[in-house]
């Protein structure tokens, strides 16, 4: 179990903090309005009404001592900064936080941030991607430029083997795991003998631009 401090109870540090806190996480919220204190009481170890850009109140919370902190106060610039300053100077080795902007990511950055989420960013791409193909299941960005996708395998896949598809070679791209159907199982690292099914799903891994050749293979 890790202690987790939420500040900002909006949509995304709401969830967040309700994600932990059912995954078995001590977690402490932390918001200025009293109403959503009082919706996340049920969700959370400990709810606290505050205001986490007042230093002296941030420090007599005590939440120094919290494995990860994250800051879900991207719709105002100002109170996320603030808050990343004197959750950094507390010496919070973790700090998640949520930005609006590219520059407002890179000043959260510069000022302690260890990790920058832009929660409206990620989802629009992943619907973009989602929209426009019509065999993509799921898509995870991981570091710039490379994704994992999940994608229903084009019919050109079916019957071929791993080794066969030399997805490598081709597309540059490698299979981490499949989805069987039937029978209801996920494969981690398949073999190269393992033969593709139409009701299998593909977990793959690559540069975005290799991913999308195999989503334009014939089907």
């Amino acid at each position: 179990m890790r202690k987790f401090v939420v500040i900002g109870l909006g949509m995304f540090g709401f969830y967040v903090a309700k994600s932990l806190y059912e995954k078995g996480h001590e977690v402490i919220a932390i918001d200025k309005n009293k109403e959503i204190v009082q919706k996340i009481k049920d969700f959370s170890t400990q709810a606290i009404v505050a205001d986490a850009t007042d230093k002296e109140t941030l420090m007599a919370l005590g939440v120094h001592d919290v494995d990860v902190a994250i800051i879900g106060l991207g719709t105002s610039l100002d109170a996320s900064v603030l808050t990343t300053l004197y959750l950094k100077e507390m010496g919070i080795k973790n700090i998640v936080a949520k930005a609006i902007t590219e520059d407002h990511g890179k000043i959260l950055s510069t000022i302690g941030a260890t990790e920058i989420i832009f929660p409206e960013k990620d989802i629009a791409v992943k619907v973009a991607m989602s929209a426009s193909s019509t065999n993509l299941l799921d898509y995870l960005p991981l570091a710039e430029g490379y994704s994992i996708m999940e994608i229903a395998p084009p019919s050109s896949f079916i019957g071929k083997s791993i080794r066969d598809l030399q997805l490598r070679n081709k597309y540059g791209t490698q299979i981490i795991a499949v989805k069987e159907l039937i029978p209801e199982r996920i494969n981690f690292i398949p073999s190269p003998d393992f033969v593709i099914k139409d009701s299998d799903s593909l977990i793959v891994m690559g540069k975005n631009e290799d991913l999308e050749k195999i989503e334009k293979a014939k089907k």
